[in-house]
């Protein structure tokens, strides 16, 4: 008797309870297949991260004893499809029965769905022992409401699971949400706490990923590798957070910076998200801290609104909405990607850092992707189909179930505003007030029109203008719109003139 399971690249939990217990008739099965790395253009680091940690894993489930088949990259026996590679192990193996966990990708999901259903043997998908909630959790709270609003999900969630909670049922202090005061700019003090991840030398896993005929762009970094290959150097990079940049996470989580790209932030993303670490173990150190009295609570709820809030009812509006959701585009955009995007060649200063610092790291925090790649994106009125397959090539930590509505949801408002309560645009203000990145920029952010006014500011209330008609009722944008109504007619066609001149010329910007 062979039972094989199967595990996914973002599958790497070792304390699942399939490995409780050591069964001589498990095989467990772990593939690096082109059909994973080609789908869409994926970043190096990507790349390398996920194949890394999935030889990791390997490597330490033979140490306890279980049986494994890995299948790498340039393994001949590879067919490269994960149906295919069953097909010939089940074959070859002799399987009686098939598992497999349940996948987070509704392309996975269908794929393996459609699979068991040739099969001769008994199969069964089980859960993935990760999240807070079930697939459908969200769907169930919200029914057929126009409007999901992730606050009103996250006090549900905070009450279910008793987070940051009095015994009285009333949250801590008396308050929900501190996000008014997550909003400072930061200055250069206090001073970015420093990056202790591990040193990883993947020369040779690089190598093999290239012969193998893998696309892949941005740096590698294979020599110095940064990210986290399993659970034990995860838990590390999760105590030096909560130790040196939690406390300051809260007051600075939406400043951006020239000389800090990190900030505060935790770079946790691609650890949770592969499942080295779980939900509950991230916000119980993190609400520890704080009855610990070693992180304030404005620091400690805002991080904890990320994993418990944000994290979990993003993936509820994945699965209640697709496979249709991947293609919302409200405003019917279609412009292509600025070759920049690909480059970070862009005189732009805060797009330059931003793209420049995603394609060497395979990073960039929420807001520099919301508020600036995003902003620019829906500001210009990019295709968000095009913009998606961007975010979920370059960065580490995008897999479609948390990317896909984060972006066509909460960033370029596709979703008519389903899940967002206002499209998430702004002028070179906003960039200002929360970044130095217009010091020494070739646009000025004081301008509107000219050939060295910021982009950004005629973009914007272009964008107000030819949306007019969807936006004016909006609540959240009841005083940009008061504004541009005391626009004379003329001053108005300036600004037009001058953002159809942008839009005509994006490369060149």
């Amino acid at each position: 008797m062979t039972m094989l399971r199967l595990l996914l690249g973002d599958q790497l939990n070792p304390r699942h309870s399939w490995f409780e217990a050591v069964d001589p008739n498990v095989l467990h099965v772990l593939m690096e297949v082109r059909q994973e790395t080609d789908y869409v253009l994926h970043h190096a680091q990507k790349i390398l991260g996920i194949f890394a940690a999935m030889r990791d894993f390997a490597r330490q489930l033979q140490s306890a004893g279980n049986r494994v088949c890995y299948l790498a990259i340039d393994d001949p026996y590879n067919l490269h499809a994960i149906p295919a590679n069953l097909d010939r192990l089940m074959v070859d193996r002799h399987a009686t029965t098939f598992e497999y966990q349940a996948p987070d990708e509704w392309r996975l999901d269908r794929q393996l769905a459609d699979y068991v259903q040739t099969l001769a043997i008994p199969a069964r998908m089980v859960d993935s022992e990760h999240f807070l909630t079930r697939r459908d959790d969200v769907a169930g709270l919200f029914g057929a409401r126009k409007h999901w609003r992730m606050e009103t999900f996250y006090r549900h969630m905070r009450a279910v699971h008793d987070v940051l909670m009095e015994k009285d049922g009333q949250p801590a202090t008396g308050r929900w949400n501190f996000d008014a005061e997550n909003r400072r700019s930061w200055s250069g003090m206090p001073l970015e706490p420093p990056d202790n991840r591990p040193i990883h030398d993947h020369r040779a896993l690089w190598a093999s990923i290239v012969a193998a005929g893998v696309r892949s762009f941005g740096q590698p970094h294979a020599g110095d590798f940064r990210w986290p290959l399993n659970r034990a150097e995860a838990l590390q990079q999760l105590d030096a957070f909560v130790e040196q940049a939690l406390p300051h996470f809260g007051n600075y989580q939406d400043a951006m910076s020239t000389q800090a790209a990190r900030l505060f932030h935790s770079l946790l993303s691609f650890a949770l998200n592969v499942k080295m670490l779980s939900p509950r173990e991230v916000i119980a150190r993190a609400e520890s801290a704080w009855r610990a009295g070693k992180v304030p609570l404005a620091a400690a709820e805002g991080f904890i609104r990320q994993i418990l809030g944000w994290r979990e009812y993003i993936r509820g509006v994945y699965w209640a909405h697709m496979p249709a959701y991947a293609e919302s585009n409200a405003f019917g955009h279609q412009r292509d990607l600025p070759a920049w995007f690909w480059t970070g060649d862009t005189r732009m200063n805060c797009l330059h850092h931003a793209i420049t610092h995603s394609l060497e790291h395979a990073h960039a925090h929420h807001i520099q992707r919301l508020m600036l790649t995003g902003n620019f994106a829906l500001l210009a009125g990019l295709d968000p189909g095009q913009l998606h397959r961007w975010y979920l090539g370059i960065y580490i930590d995008a897999f479609e179930w948390v990317e896909l509505p984060n972006t066509l949801g909460m960033s370029q408002y596709a979703d008519g505003g389903l899940l967002a309560t206002k499209p998430y645009v702004a002028s070179a203000a906003y960039i200002h007030r929360m970044s130095d990145y217009c010091r020494g920029c070739r646009y000025r952010r004081d301008k509107q029109v000219g050939d060295d006014a910021c982009p950004f500011n005629a973009l914007y209330w272009d964008f107000l203008a030819r949306h007019r008609h969807m936006l004016a009722d909006n609540p959240r944008l009841a005083f940009a719109y008061r504004q541009l109504g005391r626009w004379p007619e003329a001053r108005l066609a300036v600004l037009r003139d001058r953002a159809t001149e942008l839009l005509n010329n994006l490369d060149d910007l």
